[in-house]
């Protein structure tokens, strides 16, 4: 194990990316205590002095330490031990290493932000460029409109004159989203000093839940569904597979 701690201790100098696979005990003390026992862990410690201590299995790091962090490997009568502290944050953490069974090291380049689709903007942009999609004779006028109350997705007009405010969900409409529509109508109708009934709600989504919909309902809105659109898809989500046929 010696030559893999003098590794890594040659690499924490020269603030590469480090990863070190290994038994370990883990010890956290900040703003909670955390004592992780003996087991097999990924240790990872970024370019910016992040550090991540991941479990064989799962997502999420079981353990973490922010960036800026000081990073040290020390040898004494208990062991060996990386021990990082982050005086900023009073954070501390010492993992002891039982075995390691390899160091990787990368000097690694990216400066680029990742391109998302398929936003809550996209659909509100997708509808005011194409309002067939909530029904004929719908006209917007505005999308992400501020207001004292927060931003309406959509804005516009109907057939008949009324006004339609428009409130996408990308994924799943649940009682947050009636409820956030509702303040919207609710805010303009008073501000404006309009009838309720010259306002009609609407949520855009993809899906909602039944409660949710019986909710909307009550309230006298209406729901649509609509897809957010997925601009960097590059194959048919509904395409059959090689086992489907």
């Amino acid at each position: 194990m010696n030559e893999y701690i003098g590794r890594v201790k040659e690499l924490l100098e020269k603030k590469n990316l480090v990863v070190i696979a290994t038994e370990c005990e883990v010890w956290y003390h900040g703003k909670v205590e955390s004592y992780l026992p003996q087991g097999d862990r990924v240790i990872v410690i970024k370019q910016d002095r992040v550090l991540l201590v991941h479990q064989p299995s799962g997502v999420n790091p079981i353990n973490y330490m922010k960036e800026n962090t000081e990073h040290n490997i020390v040898e004494n009568s208990e062991g060996i031990f990386l021990k990082s502290k982050n005086t900023l944050l009073k954070d501390y953490m010492e993992i002891k290493f039982h075995r390691i069974y390899f160091v990787s090291s990368f000097l690694l380049e990216d400066s680029k932000d990742i391109i998302v689709s398929g936003s809550e903007k996209d659909m509100s942009d997708m509808i005011y460029y194409n309002p067939y999609l909530i029904e004929d004779g719908f006209k917007p006028f505005s999308r992400e409109e501020h207001t004292r109350f927060g931003f309406i997705d959509v804005f516009g007009t109907d057939a008949n004159g009324k006004i339609v405010v428009i409130e996408c969900k990308r994924d799943f409409a649940d009682f947050k989203a009636i409820s956030q529509l509702h303040r919207y109508i609710h805010k303009l109708v008073k501000s404006k000093g309009i009838p309720e009934s010259s306002v009609r709600g609407i949520i855009a989504a993809p899906r909602i839940s039944d409660n949710a919909l019986m909710m909307l309902k009550e309230y006298g809105y209406e729901f649509k569904s609509i897809n957010p659109p997925k601009y960097l898809e590059k194959y048919d989500s509904n395409q059959k597979r090689l086992f489907e046929y």
